[in-house]
């Protein structure tokens, strides 16, 4: 049985992917299409809104669990990528209504790490 080789994207197409979905806010197709199996979710040390998360299935339960709490969008805003090397960093400006917190105002950095054509890490700082 002969098996494809599934293309390696260079950072520069996974740049290109991510802010053409991340425009969209298709953050679920972003996990699906881009991140590796074994990829690992950073949040800041005692964030009370979510909590670390490791491999690709906690990862898209991670994020699940957190929208499911989203009760209203007020404003969402993610800035155009800047990139040096491997890594990907976008400007990201929540006002979301999320239960138990209530209205909350985010501004965040979101870093991403590439390797081998898929993202490997994922790290919020707010």
């Amino acid at each position: 049985m002969t098996q494809i080789a599934e293309k390696v994207l260079t950072t520069q197409e996974v740049v290109a992917r991510f802010t053409e979905l991340a425009q969209q806010e298709k953050w679920f197709e972003i996990q699906d299409e881009l991140f590796a199996e074994d990829v690992r979710s950073i949040e800041p040390a005692g964030s009370p809104y979510m909590d670390d998360a490791f491999g690709k299935t906690a990862v898209r339960k991670k994020a699940d669990e957190f929208v499911s709490r989203i009760e209203a969008v007020h404003r969402v805003y993610t800035s155009a990528p800047i990139v040096t090397g491997n890594h990907i960093a976008v400007a990201r400006e929540t006002d979301i209504t999320v239960r138990p917190h209530g209205r909350i105002q985010m501004n965040e950095i979101m870093l991403y790490e590439v390797k081998d054509g898929k993202i490997i890490l994922e790290q919020f700082f707010y």
